[in-house]
């Protein structure tokens, strides 16, 4: 196998713990410098700010994105009460608030649990959203009036983490899509003091936690020394959290081509699966199908190459 074909089969997900300052597309770029790979791209944008777990798809696997930048995200985030700012966050232009000294613990508590459950939050107007094909942050830094529309999210838990006014941590676990900054200035809003986000931390993107990521300084130590591949995680892992259907070779081939394969009936429980090879390489995401005779396949909706 010459380096082009090494190359072309290389498709999984690296999990990075991303530092403070870079762009999540920084880090994307450093990924294509380090692996040699065109094909590379994040599953959900970490803003330069935040820390914490950044999925990147390498290979034929960024065609999974769709399917990992839905997942759930969880947080730890650092909001400080007394104050507002136009980025919702540390950056931005600060105005003080009514001061947060009254407040207590309980009172903070009450408020979060009006956040749990689906929710309509408007996105900061310093954000990559765009309005009429123009990004919301491009127009609020020429001074224009940005009006973005609310959009459902859910949060499914919040809770308080350390109690030290006027900075508390909180944990968020959320919906895709989900602006913590946003969450902070509304919870300042609810409070009355005014409140802003000044640290926040990813600890989960989908099925990956801190504790599946790598430093970026150490993958870069590892691309260096040529020994990159032990962070990958090859693509039919990517999506772990889908149950898997082995397919047999002459399945593998007739999936490839688009063909329906028959589905066991201990199967068809889920309505969504990822079918692999018998060696556990990703050949392609399937869906049921019940035909009009009561049977049951599934229909390849995007198929991945596989080498066996």
């Amino acid at each position: 196998m010459n380096s082009q074909d090494v190359k072309n089969a290389i498709s999984g997900a690296l999990v990075v713990d991303k530092p403070v300052g870079m762009t999540s597309h920084d880090v994307v770029q450093v990924i294509r410098n380090g692996t040699g790979l065109r094909r590379a791209g994040h599953t959900g944008t970490l803003d330069p700010r935040a820390s914490g777990v950044l999925v990147i798809l390498v290979g034929p696997a960024v065609r999974l994105s769709e399917y990992v930048s839905a997942s759930d995200k969880r947080y730890q985030a650092i909001i400080r009460l007394g104050g507002t700012t136009d980025t919702f966050d540390a950056d931005g232009k600060f105005t003080p608030s009514t001061d947060p000294a009254n407040i207590t613990e309980a009172q903070f508590e009450e408020a979060l649990k009006t956040f749990i459950g689906e929710i309509e939050q408007t996105p900061p107007p310093y954000s990559a959203v765009k309005v009429q094909g123009r990004k919301a942050y491009e127009m609020a830094r020429k001074g224009e009036e940005v009006d973005l529309e609310p959009r459902k999210i859910t949060v499914h838990h919040l809770e308080v983490l350390e109690w030290t006014p006027p900075e508390v941590v909180i944990d968020v676990h959320c919906s895709s899509g989900t602006y913590v900054r946003s969450l902070a200035n509304d919870l300042g809003k609810k409070l009355g003091c005014g409140a802003y986000l000044v640290g926040l931390r990813r600890t989960k993107s989908g099925r990956f936690t801190l504790r599946d990521s790598v430093p970026l300084r150490k993958l870069q130590e590892a691309f260096t020394a040529g020994n990159w591949y032990q962070y990958l995680i090859p693509a039919a892992e990517a999506l772990g959290d889908w149950p898997a259907v082995e397919l047999n070779p002459d399945e593998v081939e007739g999936v490839r081509h688009g063909h329906r394969v028959k589905a066991k009936e201990a199967d068809t429980v889920h309505s969504k699966v990822r079918g692999v090879s018998t060696q556990g390489e990703l050949v392609a995401l399937m869906e049921l199908m019940v035909n009009e005779d009561g049977s049951k396949e599934w229909q390849p909706k995007k198929v991945f190459f596989t080498s066996d």
